[in-house]
């Protein structure tokens, strides 16, 4: 018995000894975590750790009633013990020799401040005894008054806010001095559990706790019973209006946005973020960068009223992000991320698809009215290069063309599907589920025709990976991540890339891409520099109208998918009020980001000599010339159109945030009961 309480008295008073307490600004490691351009010189964003905010006060500057409800939610006698609490260690090593994880508690206000600022909360022996030696040693070295003072400033209340000026702000937008006892009490009542006692999302559980802390302060006589019986839960800010611990200006937001949710997928939390001091460098050239979005600005100057416009540029040779514009608001929709009806973009893949099955580009093809089901298929005001080969339906756009070559492939249009993800579609994306499928899993002969929903990221990522020779190169922000002591924590400069169809196949669909930009209202990228574009539109139900309109187009060196359409789904219309199309301001946006961005940079040919031109005897391939109806320059009237998808999604919409995209309407002459057919009539026929 003697041994048993010797030995853990010398080991105390030895630890006592030795045991030095620093000063509370010793305690502080602001460190800033910098979102950098590929240059390393450029800063996009900056996040400040929550410490970093936080503003020590002096204790005269709390209102005593603030004080006094932290001592009825934490600590009530705390101005009478001796920094620690005896029982509350007891129960915590009987905790931990009974492995329960959940005991303890009873830790006084000192020990609250040694665990936070200094010693961690591991769950140990060692730890809890090395917190009880510093917060018996500090009770002696401190006043209670600057204990109290140091601790106001250092715990975590919750919202990001570390330290009762912090919290003041984040829960009721004041400086702490205006607090009243009753927001004083809200404080206190969160310290226990910050997260799930936030009244913004558990207004019960937080109010429970806040009648405790109000019942405690008329039991250390800090409030009268009259006062407590009258007191009112008071009204809290909601955390998105006072969040302020990221700082970034316009589409940056929505770039550091990215980066943290591909840090997190690498395994670097958003706490290291937060708090570690990292140095991010992203794939963002801060050139193309800020000629993008000059040029977005410049070109939607005059434009129709809620027109929206999304731009993803994608280095084809290593998969990083050139560019990026998802919109102004730092923390609004992104559309340059989002599931977008992607039209006639669409046909490559199809192309991509029937070149990887023995197919030709010289192959002809029928590009009369076709039947899909039960539904009839036609071209735009009754377009038609009678039998030409699939390289001109390409360039023209021709539905028909492009529903047979779907029919042809031996698996249809899963074909399509299996070849748009081998190329960089996602398979999934947020607020769409599953892509490119019906309910049953399936997809239909309509998805060459776009009507399934892709985001500019995935279409600019599947055209690098074609412009590339068929190797893909995943998409990425984020070139290296650093953390303050310099150490590597992420590289991505080394991925060597991964092939996913042959070179002959991506050079035959990049051949085929070639005379599209001239041929779209002349759209030809400055200086005669090679491309391989294509536009699409998706119509609005029956209504003759669009809603979503895209311009897809690449060099060797950059790949870029331009969207233009409403947060709503409704119609779009050029600065003239007509019917807008892809080979009009989608156009016009990629040739200025495409001529900006390459400024000054060599002119590099695609590789299109090895482009796939075997034969192909399927079952809609026929005679005749290439050519049929093909025109000088293709006016936007004649684009072909798709149909709106059967169940589109509406896009997440974080407040603030535009409205959900709605289902097209759909609906003309059309036989009744026929799914299929109400889809398509009407839709390629306005």
């Amino acid at each position: 018995m003697a041994v048993m309480i010797i030995v853990p008295l010398v080991a105390f008073f030895t630890a006592y000894s030795v045991t030095k307490v620093p000063e509370p600004e010793e305690l502080v490691n602001n460190q800033i975590s910098y979102i950098m351009a590929s240059d390393n010189n450029t800063e996009l964003a900056r996040i400040v750790p929550p410490e970093g905010n936080r503003q020590n006060v002096k204790l005269d500057e709390v209102p005593m009633s603030v004080r006094q409800a932290v001592l009825a939610a934490e600590d009530r006698e705390f101005y009478s013990n001796p920094g620690f609490s005896v029982s509350g260690f007891a129960r915590a090593a009987v905790g931990q020799v009974l492995g329960r994880e959940g005991a303890g508690g009873g830790s006084t206000i000192t020990q609250q401040y040694v665990k936070n600022a200094l010693v961690g909360d591991e769950f140990s022996l060692s730890r809890k005894a090395k917190e009880l030696v510093i917060s018996a040693k500090m009770a002696r070295e401190w006043s209670k008054d600057e204990i109290l003072e140091a601790y106001l400033n250092t715990i975590y209340f919750g919202r990001n806010s570390y330290g009762i000026s912090a919290a003041a702000h984040a829960y009721f937008d004041k400086d702490v001095k205006d607090l009243t006892p009753e927001e004083g009490a809200v404080l206190a009542a969160t310290i226990q559990a910050p997260s799930s006692l936030d009244p913004w999302t558990n207004r019960e559980r937080a109010e429970s706790r806040w009648n405790y802390v109000l019942d405690g302060m008329v039991g250390i006589n800090a409030m009268k019973e009259s006062d407590r019986r009258k007191a009112v839960y008071p009204k809290v800010k909601d955390p998105a209006e006072t969040a302020e611990n990221t700082q970034a200006v316009g589409t940056n937001g929505l770039i550091k946005t990215k980066v943290i949710e591909e840090l997190e997928q690498a395994g670097i939390t958003e706490e290291q973020v937060n708090t570690g001091g990292l140095k991010i460098t992203t794939t963002i050239d801060p050139k193309m960068q800020a000629d993008a979005v000059d040029e977005i600005h410049k070109k939607m100057e005059g434009q129709q009223q809620g027109l929206r416009t999304a731009v993803a540029s994608v280095d084809p040779k290593t998969g990083g992000v050139r560019a990026w514009y998802g919109g102004d608001d730092p923390v609004g929709f992104d559309f340059a991320g989002a599931g977008l009806q992607s039209g006639s973009t669409f046909k490559i893949f199809t192309l991509a698809a029937y070149l990887d099955q023995g197919g030709s580009l010289y192959d002809q093809f029928d590009s009369s009215p076709v039947m899909t089901g039960d539904a009839q298929v036609n071209n735009d005001g009754g377009a038609s290069c009678g039998t030409c080969s699939i390289a001109e339906a390409l360039k023209q756009s021709l539905n028909t063309s492009f529903i047979r070559l779907t029919q042809a492939l031996k698996g249809g249009p899963q074909d399509v599907a299996d070849m748009a993800h081998r190329l960089g579609v996602a398979e999934s994306l947020p607020g769409v589920g599953k892509t490119l499928q019906e309910k049953n899993g399936k997809p239909a002969d309509g998805i060459t025709l776009g009507m399934y929903q892709s985001s500019p990221l995935d279409m600019a990522t599947a055209l690098a990976t074609l412009s590339n020779g068929g190797t893909y190169h995943r998409p990425h922000f984020v070139q290296k991540v650093e953390n303050s002591n310099g150490d590597v924590l992420l590289d991505n400069t080394k991925d060597e890339g991964d092939r996913v169809v042959s070179e002959e196949v991506a050079n035959g669909v990049i051949q085929a891409m070639q005379p599209i930009a001239a041929y779209s209202n002349g759209n030809s990228l400055a200086g005669g520099r090679p491309s391989a574009a294509k536009t699409g539109t998706a119509q609005l139900g029956d209504t003759g109208e669009n809603k979503d309109a895209w311009m897809l187009g690449s060099t060797p060196q950059l790949s870029t998918a331009v969207w233009v359409g409403t947060a709503e789904g409704k119609p779009i219309h050029n600065s003239y009020g007509g019917i807008m199309y892809g080979s009009g301001l989608p156009a016009q946006i990629w040739k200025g980001v495409m001529d900006r961005s390459l400024e000054n940079t060599e002119i590099e040919q695609f590789n299109t000599g090895a482009a796939a031109s075997s034969g192909y005897t399927g079952g809609y391939a026929g005679g005749g010339n290439a050519g049929g109806a093909a025109g000088a320059g293709q006016p936007e009237e004649q684009e072909q159109e798709s149909p709106a998808p059967a169940s589109p999604a509406s896009p997440p919409s974080p407040a603030p945030a535009p409205a959900p995209r709605q289902p097209a309407p759909q609906g003309g002459n059309r036989p009744p009961n026929n799914d299929l057919q109400n889809l398509l009539d009407g839709i390629l026929n306005p």
